[in-house]
């Protein structure tokens, strides 16, 4: 089902060119996209010489995805974005992975004009596009992008894969919890890409670039763009109500996140996780009304210094068993109930890693505004539901709209160079 490939070559060239660092061709064939993948996996992971010093390149290999642990503080500027599956076959799916891995590597890496990748065979026809969009200039920073990938249960349930018997456990639809106001034209999709980058053109490009080497493979669904600021005046950045959001995550040798050999999965998500995006519209003007005090018990924490309430410091640890009766934090309070600090509940955390966004204003003239949860586990079930499940009916309902998202599997991360994001899939 995808396009046949376009003219690329100009007139009087050879039907051999030199594709710059840049491009991937449209419509080229899985055979091309894995001939490519050796020596782009290799130039993410070493940048090559020609990439502009000033700008950050994250490694593409590892075991597992980045953009989810690296790179560490998050970028600034992110895009999220679902796409309904449209290749015909296994074959053809496959086709589309590797070519997805093909552009992860490379728009991480950077790359100057002059920039050369090795040659691909193509058919002489002229009136060629360009193969850089131009949004970056001729000259592409790698800017700290990072792409990670997710799969929907869709996706595993599609006879025309023949994926069923590799489905995930515990990747559903997305469960609509009580207070939920669900928009149907912002869920679903059968693959997710969260493309984070530390320039807003950055990630706008990658988005073009992608979608341009994927015609016929992937429809847009929905998309949004997120973004956050420096820290104010240290630690974590501020949401749109002003707090300190993402204060506390569990670190990697805590064991929460990656799926490990000792689970129940299927044998080749070990190193993937499951990742839950959760579109939360905040009732800003309604928010701005009400009194500092009374917001700060419903967050739990001193909106200046982000400290729980009582204490001094951001990252100091409330201690609720000397406040049974929630005098200094209220039973109610928003980090009392996502992280109650019992030994019952400690494996219910997730890596957190949200981004503010804008949608401009609604019909009476509201801003639509709000945030972009996105969390990382390995089961959704244990954590973010039973996580979701204590919040429910709390306080700051009042204030917040979540609407959209889904559930989605990150498969693990590419290893070696001939390697491609989903390969255990077709083993």
């Amino acid at each position: 089902m995808t396009d046949p490939a376009p003219a690329l070559a100009a007139p009087d060239r050879k039907h051999t060119v030199e594709i710059q660092r840049r491009s991937f061709i449209v419509g080229a064939g899985g055979a091309a996209a894995t001939g490519l993948l050796a020596s782009c996996a290799s130039n993410a992971t070493e940048p090559p010489a020609a990439k502009l010093a000033s700008d950050a390149a994250v490694p593409f290999r590892g075991a597992n995805q980045a953009g989810i642990y690296r790179p560490a503080p998050q970028q600034q500027a992110a895009c999220f974005a679902a796409f309904k599956v449209l290749c015909s076959d296994a074959a053809d799916l496959k086709s589309l992975l590797q070519r997805l891995t093909v552009k992860a590597s490379l728009l991480g890496g950077g790359h100057k004009a002059s920039d050369a990748l090795p040659a691909v065979e193509l058919s002489g026809v002229t009136g060629a596009p360009p193969v850089n969009s131009g949004v970056m200039g001729e000259d592409v920073p790698a800017a700290g992008f990072t792409m990670t990938l997710g799969l929907a249960g869709s996706l595993f349930d599609n006879p025309a894969y023949g994926l069923a018997a590799k489905k995930p456990r515990g990747l559903t639809d997305m469960k609509v919890f009580p207070n939920d106001q669900i928009d149907e034209a912002w869920i679903g999709g059968d693959l997710i890409l969260q493309l984070c980058a530390d320039s807003s053109d950055m990630v706008h490009y990658a988005l073009r670039d992608i979608m341009k080497a994927t015609r016929g493979q992937l429809q847009l669904q929905w998309k949004i763009n997120g973004f956050h600021n420096a820290p104010r005046p240290e630690g974590a950045p501020r949401n749109l109500f002003g707090y300190k959001d993402g204060v506390v995550n569990p670190d990697e040798a805590e064991q929460l996140v990656w799926i490990g050999k000792e689970s129940s999965q299927p044998a080749w998500t070990e190193g993937g996780t499951f990742m839950v995006v959760r579109i939360i519209r905040m009732l800003v003007e309604f928010w701005d009304r009400v009194g500092l005090g009374e917001q700060d018990n419903m967050i739990g924490r001193h909106r200046a210094s982000g400290a729980p309430l009582g204490m001094a410091k951001e990252t100091d640890t409330p201690d609720y068993s000397s406040d049974p009766e929630g005098t200094t934090i209220p039973l109610d309070a928003h980090i009392r109930l996502a992280n109650p600090r019992t030994k019952e509940t400690a494996g219910s955390r997730m890596l957190r890693r949200g981004y503010n966004y804008e949608l401009g204003v609604d019909l009476n003239g509201n801003l639509q505004a709000g945030l972009i949860f996105t969390s990382f586990q390995q089961s959704i079930q244990d954590q973010f539901e039973a996580t979701q499940t204590r919040l429910a009916n709390e306080p700051m309902v009042d204030y917040i709209q979540p609407f959209g998202g889904g559930y989605f599997f990150v498969p693990p991360g590419v290893r070696d160079a001939n390697g491609y994001l989903g390969e255990g899939l077709f083993a």
